[in-house]
């Protein structure tokens, strides 16, 4: 399996474990609520969706709305398929959850891991926000070092974009700096976030809500680095 089929995949069973969904309902969440799908088609979906059919994960149900009944007399084609979690596919997704490799800290992955962190217990998200801000630290030192062997080679425009893609990173490292004071602290995102007094969480294996935009800082979303 491939990294990015596999990012489909732990996205497709954490949309799923929220409600049962048809094929199109999941299409329109991974590209509304997981712009780190945007490009992604009916042609990418429906393998990773019978794959995880064939697993065991997901089982496939007729839809059973009024308009899904109507839809084969009317129109000649097959009712909608929904799509549901299995108990199976729920042990395997917290599996997922819990995995803190190095996988979890490239871009795309590590956006995917982001939008599901109000429901990661708390020291795999701590474990996944300081692998996360290590990779990025050892790529801004890298890019540091590039500009400076290279600096006099380099146009104006050329420098100007390296110098942006430094500051993308820059940001990102800042922005996972206060996220995980934040965590330390045992504050709430979500009272933070809303303006309200952050209250104390001190179990261990709780979750918390994701930070609204704004919430932290003027940063790029997770992902939205300079390679």
């Amino acid at each position: 399996m491939s990294r990015r089929s596999g990012i489909l995949e732990f996205a497709v069973l954490g949309l799923l474990r929220e409600s049962p969904m048809h094929g199109y309902e999941l299409r329109k969440r991974l590209n509304t609520s997981l712009g780190v799908f945007r490009a992604f088609s009916y042609g990418t979906l429906y393998p990773c969706l019978k794959t995880l059919v064939a697993s065991g994960w997901l089982t496939e149900e007729p839809g059973n709305t009024h308009e899904d009944a109507l839809a084969a007399p009317l129109t000649g084609r097959r009712a909608k398929i929904v799509y549901r979690l299995t108990a199976e596919g729920k042990e395997h997704f917290e599996e997922l959850l819990s995995q803190t490799g190095p996988d979890a800290y490239e871009d795309e992955h590590f956006a995917a891991r982001f939008a599901f962190f109000g429901q990661t217990s708390r020291d795999v998200r701590m474990r996944v926000l300081e692998g996360r801000r290590s990779r990025l630290e050892e790529r801004l030192e890298k890019m540091r070092s590039s500009l400076t062997r290279t600096r006099e080679r380099l146009d104006d425009y050329t420098l100007e974009l390296q110098r942006h893609g430094m500051e993308s990173v820059e940001r990102e490292v800042r922005w996972l700096n206060e996220l995980i004071e934040s965590e330390r602290a045992g504050r709430d995102l979500r009272s933070s976030a809303s303006g309200g007094p952050a209250q104390q969480d001190n179990t261990t294996g709780s979750t918390g809500g994701l930070p609204r935009p704004g919430s932290i800082s003027r940063t790029d979303p997770p992902g939205d680095t300079a390679t």
